[in-house]
């Protein structure tokens, strides 16, 4: 690699996947706390508010962990830290429980709903995982 691909020792590519995720989980994090407040659900879809309104303790609590893991995990992978793994690793666990819950409420999703609230947070999750022990590897986070 020359100057041009790598910054500090760490390829550009990381600092954008870091920035992305940071994104990504900080969206998943304001996502977790407007859930929280009865007045902001209030304005979601029906379909919405079911899953909400019925999520079980348990299952919000998986939530909480997905969100706050994530954002804390994506914060510390910018400032390469090896912690980042192990708090996607929970975050993964409390996307997997999350999105368990929800599948099983038996409401009808439609394939757009499907991807777009279940398969696409359990992708990125496993991919922040993948990415976080690929930097561990390469020394990008110590």
């Amino acid at each position: 690699m020359n100057d041009d691909e790598t910054t500090g020792n760490v390829h550009w590519s990381f600092w954008a996947i870091g920035v992305v995720a940071l994104i990504w989980n900080s969206m998943t994090l304001m996502n977790f706390l407007v859930q929280m407040n009865p007045d902001m659900v209030a304005a979601y879809r029906e379909s919405e508010r079911a899953i909400i309104e019925g999520r079980p303790l348990w299952a919000t609590g998986a939530f909480a962990i997905a969100a706050f893991g994530g954002a804390l995990g994506s914060l510390l992978l910018l400032l390469r830290k090896s912690p980042a793994y192990h708090l996607f690793i929970a975050s993964l666990l409390g996307v997997v429980v999350t999105m368990a819950h929800t599948l099983g409420i038996g409401l009808d999703f439609g394939v757009g709903e499907v991807l777009g609230i279940i398969l696409m947070p359990v992708v990125v999750a496993v991919f922040l995982v993948w990415y976080s022990k690929l930097a561990r590897r390469k020394a990008w986070i110590r």
